[in-house]
């Protein structure tokens, strides 16, 4: 039986936020890549305070360093998918993950972009 409170107000927020909680413990436990980015995301937000730019470059500058921990996160999620399929090499599989990865690279383009735009070019 179905309890008539599931995914419901508060608890639904609550089990969201252990759940989103728990997929970063294991990124961070698991996965070099993101833990790198996350660290280096970490210290230039904590930078952008001390430079002398508008609220709002701030806010695309932090944009940006999130869009990147998003797109490694969904590339994480496509490894990971493809590893509990199988863990044979098949063209396919090494396809889906190399794309994953070209993703996160523009990413990190559009990131490199967005900040030589706004603190050297200006």
């Amino acid at each position: 039986m179905k309890s008539k409170w599931k995914d419901k107000g508060l608890k639904k927020i609550y089990f969201a936020l252990f759940n989103s909680t728990r997929g970063f413990i294991w990124l961070i436990k698991n996965e070099d890549s993101f833990k790198q980015e996350f660290i280096i995301s970490l210290f230039l937000s904590l930078l952008i305070f001390f430079l002398n730019i508008s609220v709002l470059e701030k806010i695309i500058l932090i944009t940006s360093l999130v869009f990147v921990l998003i797109i490694e996160i969904l590339n994480t999620s496509i490894e990971v998918v493809i590893d509990r399929i199988s863990l044979e090499r098949h063209s396919l599989s090494g396809l889906a993950k190399d794309l994953g990865s070209l993703a996160v690279l523009f990413s990190l383009f559009i990131t490199i972009a967005i900040w030589v735009a706004i603190l050297w070019v200006k």
